[in-house]
């Protein structure tokens, strides 16, 4: 994929989503037990996300306190445990590979060109994090930060994501 088509997948992530959304809630076929194993773990994602989005300081720095020690991408890898999560609630091969596969690739994108343009526009200090020279930064958790940071956003999809799935399960919503 050529850094064009790379940072328009990037950005065209959330619609894309959204798109996917619709696909794999009609292929979902949930139960109670598949509902509580995948709230589990998409909870575990999105409490990863939150402590992250309570330390990331957005195009201003490259955040290396809290999660950002350990994952150069927490928010991606909470992410993709919501992914997880709401694969297993949906309890459908279908879904796993649509989900899947939107992962794999708008994620990939979005890895690609966040890391050149905070090289670049970092002046190379991604380049040290990245490689793990980068010398960690004491920066405590704020919640205001992960509200700053639009975290609430994310909570709101995995709560009507899951809502749904479980109507599905019951039978309420075909």
């Amino acid at each position: 994929m050529t850094s064009i088509s790379m940072k328009r997948l990037a950005r065209l992530r959330v619609p894309l989503g959204f798109a996917c959304a619709v696909f794999a809630f009609w292929l979902a076929r949930p139960t109670a037990t598949s509902l509580a194993v995948g709230v589990f773990i998409a909870t575990a994602g999105e409490l990863l996300r939150i402590w992250a989005a309570g330390h990331i300081e957005k195009g201003r720095e490259i955040t290396r306190s809290g999660p950002y020690r350990y994952v150069r991408h927490p928010l991606y890898l909470g992410s993709s445990l919501m992914a997880l999560g709401f694969i297993i609630a949906a309890r459908s091969v279908a879904v796993g590979a649509l989900v899947g596969v939107y992962m794999l690739l708008t994620l990939a994108a979005a890895i690609r060109t966040e890391e050149a343009s905070l090289d670049e526009k970092f002046a190379g200090q991604y380049s040290a994090y990245r490689s793990g020279t980068a010398a960690p930064v004491d920066r405590h958790f704020s919640l205001s930060r992960a509200v700053a940071n639009r975290e609430y956003r994310s909570m709101t999809g995995l709560a009507a994501g899951m809502i749904f799935l479980y109507l599905r399960a019951k039978g309420i919503v075909p």
